[in-house]
């Protein structure tokens, strides 16, 4: 059976108040292996105290990733938000892999009523753009666009792997409840499976041994993803999801972003492990 590791998005609600250290400490309490720093609002780690953050997951033997901040498009309209949406996601980057993080994952930006085949092209020059300096600047960790929950945005699983395709240093973000919002579907066993067949066929076997999952229930209606639920208040089955990943034997690390994020990442860890 390939690895999967299980963590949080975020520091573990049970360890709130000790900061990112703390909450790494938690996490192998816990019994998980995995915790996304969120820099969703800002990158809250500096330079001076990444070496910490990246000691602290070495010794307890956690896996770090990040979620780069919500203020990004690649697609905006403005040059000058492009740039800062570049910054931004170029700082969480380098400061995620100060950390010893393995990749970043973000919403790479809405389509504000553009045609889909331009957008791509926009947002692949702009994507191609950030990897360029960071292997100029040495760092090599993995930036990872994320499926996304809304119709409006730019992120569907067709355009997430072409990117991925395209563009070295690129690997999926694949997010079950943006997936299951967005278009109301997405939740059956064999509909999962053909996700996966997907990622095999796009990127080969080797990316679904090094996967990059987020999951939550999500609250939805026409327009996509309203807001995260834990899974057992939501219509997400996600039994049938770790099926698929057991058929596929995946490897890699799966965040909880269910508002009880240390509780669902436990129970997806354990049904991976009895299944």
């Amino acid at each position: 059976m390939s690895k999967l590791l299980f963590g949080t998005a975020g520091i573990p609600w049970s360890a709130k108040g000790t900061g990112t250290e703390g909450g790494i400490q938690k996490v192998r309490e816990l019994g998980l292996d995995a915790m996304e720093l969120e820099f969703v609002q800002s990158v809250n780690i500096f330079p001076t105290t990444a070496p910490k953050v990246k000691a602290a997951a070495a010794r307890e033997n956690v896996a770090l990733t990040c979620h780069a901040p919500y203020y990004i498009n690649l697609n905006a309209a403005e040059p000058e938000k492009k740039e800062a949406s570049k910054k931004r996601l170029i700082k969480a980057a380098q400061i995620a892999e100060m950390c010893g993080g393995v990749s970043v994952a973000f919403h790479p930006g809405f389509y504000l009523g553009g045609a889909k085949e331009k957008v791509y092209e926009t947002v692949k020059k702009e994507l191609a753009g950030v990897v360029a300096e960071l292997k100029n600047t040495g760092c090599k960790i993995t930036v990872r666009p994320e499926t996304t929950g809304k119709r409006t945005q730019f992120g569907d699983l067709h355009e997430i792997l072409t990117l991925c395709q395209e563009i070295e240093q690129v690997q999926p973000c694949i997010d079950y409840a943006h997936m299951h919002a967005r278009e109301s579907n997405n939740n059956t066993y064999e509909e999962f499976c053909a996700m996966l067949n997907a990622v095999e066929k796009a990127l080969g076997k080797e990316a679904l041994k090094n996967m990059h999952i987020q999951i939550a229930g999500v609250n939805y209606n026409g327009s996509g993803e309203r807001n995260h639920l834990n899974l057992d208040d939501s219509d997400l089955n996600y039994i049938d999801v770790v099926r698929s990943w057991k058929e596929f034997d995946i490897g890699g690390i799966v965040i909880s972003e269910s508002p009880n994020i240390e509780g669902d990442a436990m129970m997806m860890k354990k049904l991976w492990e009895n299944l």
